[in-house]
């Protein structure tokens, strides 16, 4: 395994991590698996190397942290970095079990607490913006928080980028701890992160990717990854259709450098992205040991400068944008 800073904050953690939405409550969502598998995958990543995990709250509506602090008790916690994420309403009757408020901040990362079983988590991140919560209220909230020991370090997830640079000012204005991680949509099929947000590394945030392989889309042929279960329920997935802007092209590229490399589609499109200096460590979530193992065997493929423009041409030759 290999490691790196994640951003400024001074924590090594390993150039994977591990996304744990693929375990918790198979009720939630068809393509999530039980508590059987989430321990297992944790503890196979463990030994391979991985100490960096990214969960949230509302993932299988908490099943997935109580699953996954259930999974490290038997470990040295200080040797793990665990990540979470906050903003999805948790309960349909309660309107403040969602959103960036103090109240749904303090009372949402208490229970998250419990359900991992620890008292301070590493990385506690805003999900998503929250339009109804004024910025300065959330950052605030967010800052006791780690004032208070519970909380670490600050991130974000999938905002705009004037959003991420009205939070830091808002922060460097106010005295406030800024948001040290972006957890961005970026993968080979959707860079339209490459345009404003990733510079954000210039401001020394670390960088930690979520679907990397495109809900999947990159993981294998495109007709092969339209027949999947996931591909027919995975709302999100239908939402970036990840074919139009280039993607079926770059899918094809994909699985022909696969064979080029002697390897899986997963590991070109994961090489890809380990590739980008800016990249600290992608989110790679896995519904298999087997899936996980391949990540990590990603990281031993060095693409040649030629391969990597190869698989970037027809999403430059597109060039629209699309969701954030």
């Amino acid at each position: 395994m290999e490691y790196t800073t994640l951003g400024n904050t001074g924590i090594e953690v390993s150039r994977i991590c591990l996304g744990c939405m693929s375990f918790g409550d198979p009720d939630w969502r068809a393509w999530v698996k039980g508590e059987e598998f989430g321990t297992e995958l944790v503890e196979r990543a463990i030994d391979l190397g991985i100490n960096f995990f990214d969960t949230a709250n509302m993932y299988s509506r908490g099943e997935s942290e109580r699953v996954l602090g259930k999974a490290l008790e038997g470990y040295d916690r200080d040797a793990q970095v665990v990540a979470t994420k906050v903003f999805f309403q948790m309960r349909d009757d309660d309107p403040n079990s969602g959103g960036l408020s103090r109240k749904t901040i303090e009372q949402e990362l208490d229970a998250s607490l419990d359900r991992l079983g620890t008292d301070t988590i590493d990385l506690y991140q805003t999900h998503r913006w929250d339009y109804d919560t004024p910025v300065e209220t959330t950052m605030s909230a967010l800052t006791d928080a780690v004032r208070r020991g519970k909380v670490r370090h600050l991130g974000a997830s999938s905002m705009w980028a004037y959003q991420l640079a009205t939070a830091q000012h808002t922060a460097d204005r106010q005295g406030l701890e800024r948001f040290a991680t972006m957890q961005n949509h970026y993968n080979l099929a959707y860079r339209e992160e490459e345009r404003e947000t990733l510079p954000c590394e210039q401001e020394g945030m670390g960088v930690i990717p979520w679907s990397p392989l495109a809900r999947g889309y990159l993981t294998r042929p495109h007709e092969e990854y339209m027949s999947t279960k996931r591909a027919e329920t995975d709302d999100y997935a239908q939402e970036h259709p990840y074919a139009d802007r280039g993607g079926r092209e770059i899918n094809a590229r994909v699985e022909e450098l696969a064979a080029e490399y002697d390897a899986e589609m997963a590991q070109i499109a994961l090489a890809w992205v380990l590739a980008k200096d800016v990249v600290t460590a992608p989110i790679v979530g896995a519904s298999s040991i087997e899936h996980l193992e391949s990540a990590v065997e990603a990281l031993e493929i060095d693409l040649s400068d030629s391969d990597v423009a190869y698989l970037e041409e027809p999403y430059e030759a597109v060039g629209v944008s699309g969701h954030a």
